[in-house]
């Protein structure tokens, strides 16, 4: 990303990384404020930053797949990136098959979280009405809240650590079956 702030914009190194935490913390996402602020091409900088090599960078994990296909409900990637990044992460991981949709920046025309709009219009995208009918898991609190102020049933991965707006916290998204059992047996 520094390159491309530094081609694209022709900012001086020592400015990027402010200029993508301002931005970061300003509008969800750097791609965002870049929006805003100097009409960058937004598929431009998603295909620069994305240019990664993910299959080397994430392994299959056998335990994560088993749970999602045993999950009887519909699942969805709600992503700030785009559908071309989810796919390789989920091919990387073996999981491109577990998944009903995927919500990502463009179909919710960039907005992104933490905004409140992305998340209605993620509801929209997903044939649902009541947020309360949603299980949200994410790895930032900050994306959890708005999600929470909406009703969503939010769930924070990465620690066992409360936090006051997700209702159960996980280290990994496996271990969701053993804090909501009952939503394989549906």
């Amino acid at each position: 990303m520094n390159i491309f702030l530094r081609e694209e914009l022709n900012l001086p190194p020592e400015e990027i990384s402010s200029l993508r935490r301002e931005y970061y913390e300003k509008y969800g996402t750097t791609l965002k404020g870049l929006q805003k602020n100097h009409a960058v091409d937004p598929d431009l900088f998603l295909d620069f930053v994305h240019d990664l090599p993910i299959e080397d960078m994430i392994k299959p994990d056998p335990g994560l797949r088993a749970m999602l296909v045993n999950l009887p409900l519909q699942k969805l990637i709600f992503t700030n990136s785009n559908i071309e990044h989810a796919d390789r992460i989920l091919t990387s991981l073996h999981l491109d098959d577990c998944f009903d949709k995927i919500i990502d920046i463009r179909a919710l025309n960039f907005h992104c979280k933490p905004d409140p709009k992305a998340y209605r219009l993620a509801l929209e995208l997903a044939s649902e009405r009541e947020p309360e009918n949603c299980i949200f898991l994410d790895d930032t609190p900050r994306n959890l809240k708005p999600a929470f102020d909406l009703g969503y049933y939010t769930i924070l991965v990465g620690t066992t650590e409360p936090n006051p707006v997700a209702y159960h916290s996980l280290k990994r998204p496996h271990d969701l079956q053993y804090v909501m059992p009952n939503l394989w047996q549906q």
